[in-house]
């Protein structure tokens, strides 16, 4: 699913965000990546998305090198990775609905096949209800999981989360734990980019630790 060999990446003016990563994810695998502000967290979500390449090394996502892809090729690429963000993202002169459908409008989707596929993330996320409410009118839990749900509506095999819980309280950051969760058992593999000690210790998945752009630990490392 995921291999970085020998991965580094520098940004102008000699700033190390990487430096000499190796690590391997199997296809359905659940994956914290932890570490302190800085620390590439980050960095290495881009790269997974091909918002970056790579400086040096290589690296390989759902079988595409790449420093090998062609920009073309991209768009094709990210459909198979869903991404969820801190700040939601949401467009909010859109309804929920819309926001959740945006991506299957984009892919070209069956336009017959929208709303059902919609619908199916929404409930997904106990958001049915809403799908004609605007995300302003929603509370932070609410938004995050609009964002997850579109995020998910192309059944990717892939899920990145890039801090989803930081602007939530404990209870709200348990509950968005809980889809991710439930997404991983049905064979999504999940990547979680996060400092919140709380949610890798309830999980109890893999954890890497990233410290000044190096990888410095893998719980999930062969010995």
């Amino acid at each position: 699913m995921i291999q970085f060999t020998h991965v580094f990446k520098r940004y102008p003016g000699g700033f190390d965000a990487l430096r000499n990563v190796n690590l391997q994810i199997q296809a359905g695998e659940m994956v914290f990546i932890t570490g302190h502000s800085g620390a590439g967290k980050s960095t290495l979500l881009k790269l997974i998305t091909a918002i970056e390449r790579p400086t040096r090394g290589e690296a390989v996502v759902n079988g595409k090198n790449l420093l090998r892809l062609p920009r073309r090729r991209i768009p094709y690429f990210r459909r198979e990775i869903g991404v969820v963000f801190q700040d939601h993202k949401l467009l909010f002169d859109r309804t929920v609905y819309d926001n959740v459908a945006l991506p299957l409008i984009v892919t070209g989707a069956d336009p017959h096949d929208i709303p059902r596929r919609v619908r199916a993330a929404l409930e997904m996320v106990g958001l049915l209800s809403k799908e004609k409410m605007y995300p302003i009118t929603l509370s932070g839990g609410e938004q995050q999981r609009v964002g997850i749900a579109r995020a998910v509506v192309n059944k990717p095999p892939l899920l990145l989360a890039d801090e989803p819980t930081g602007n939530l309280d404990s209870k709200l950051s348990d509950e968005i734990l809980d889809l991710f969760l439930d997404f991983h058992h049905h064979g999504v593999t999940v990547l979680i980019a996060t400092h919140d000690g709380h949610l890798i210790n309830r999980a109890r998945q893999r954890v890497i630790e990233l410290k000044q752009a190096e990888l410095v630990s893998d719980s999930g490392a062969a010995a």
